[in-house]
């Protein structure tokens, strides 16, 4: 659940934030506008992580192969797999 306070709220109860992060974001309004969100770090780092992996051209490409290859049942069956590891 998002929480929203307004900038001066932000600048009395930063100290705050930690514990309402746990809930989920915080929005900073200035004049009832969102200008920051304050989000748990693992959801930055997430966030963070799947931006640079979208913009990694030979990644994402190689994502869309794997994709492809699934639906179209070009996949190891996990038994095969097994086998191959001595699992």
């Amino acid at each position: 659940m998002n929480r929203t306070v307004t900038m001066t709220e932000a600048k009395e109860k930063l100290d705050e934030f930690d514990e309402a992060s746990e809930a989920g974001s915080v929005i900073v309004t200035r004049n009832g506008k969102p200008v920051l969100a304050v989000v748990p770090w693992r959801l930055y780092e997430s966030i963070a992580e799947t931006l640079d992996i979208l913009a990694d051209k030979e990644r994402m490409d190689s994502i869309r192969r794997g994709v492809k290859e699934a639906e179209e049942g070009k996949g190891i069956p996990w038994e095969q797999v097994k086998r191959d590891l001595n699992l």
